[in-house]
């Protein structure tokens, strides 16, 4: 199994057309040959879970049979095309899972394909539905994560993803390596804390931790790679 993520940015002037895409990508991609999860979603301005949306910036997240259905939908689909057309920024990152606990819309999308033990750089998803009566004290508790977060040593870069901006969120992001990543979720106080609260207090109804291994990046966002050097395989060849 193949994870793709692709974030792309939309100029000002065509953030309408941003929101249209949401509603008109949804047809072809649940007929892309080989897509067997997707999810279409708007992003986030912090890098994590965030109240305010992005309407410049766009995610679509997909997994794939294999490499070649995603090189067919990269390179020929509709959405691919339109993406294009509007001469959209975007940055795409190729993964494959390693582990994956929990449900996203009642599935579990990812199917282990790579070694946990292999080293390197990781990526990882945390996404959950809140439930109503705990967005207050999960929106306390996420300006508090979101910036230790940005701090974190070992953190290449993240984003906030998600269907709904308040009560459907993910992020998604990469580490220099899982020791890193266990440090920030495990051994920080603030953050086992809130761990603790998403526990003791019930807050979400539906949630899912996935971790992968990346395999290829390319593109850019804001005029640069946002794995700032973390180069992982050349680029594919794109048609015009």
């Amino acid at each position: 199994m193949i994870v793709s993520l692709t974030i792309t940015r939309y100029r000002k002037r065509y953030i309408p057309f941003a929101l249209i895409a949401m509603a008109v990508f949804r047809l072809p991609i649940r007929f892309q040959q080989g897509c067997t999860f997707w999810q279409l979603m708007g992003s986030g301005k912090k890098g994590t879970f965030d109240l305010n949306p992005d309407w410049q910036q766009w995610a679509l997240m997909a997994c794939w049979d294999n490499r070649e259905n995603f090189d067919r939908f990269y390179n020929t689909s509709f959405i691919a095309k339109w993406w294009r057309f509007f001469k959209n920024e975007s940055w795409t990152i190729l993964c494959e899972p390693i582990q994956s606990h929990g449900k996203w819309d009642g599935k579990e999308p990812f199917s282990p394909t790579a070694k946990t033990e292999e080293a390197g750089p990781i990526a990882v998803i945390t996404r959950a539905t809140i439930r109503f009566n705990r967005m207050k004290p999960f929106w306390a508790s996420a300006a508090k994560v979101a910036d230790l977060m940005k701090d974190a040593k070992g953190l290449i870069t993240s984003f906030g993803i998600g269907e709904m901006p308040a009560y459907k969120q993910a992020t998604f992001s990469i580490w220099e390596n899982a020791e890193s990543m266990k440090d920030f979720a495990y051994r920080s106080a603030e953050h086992r804390e809130v761990i603790q609260k998403t526990k003791d207090e019930n807050w979400y109804s539906e949630e899912l931790f996935a971790r992968f291994k990346p395999i290829e990046a390319f593109g850019t966002l804001h005029g640069s790679d946002p794995l700032k050097g973390f180069s992982l395989q050349p680029k594919p060849e794109q048609k015009a």
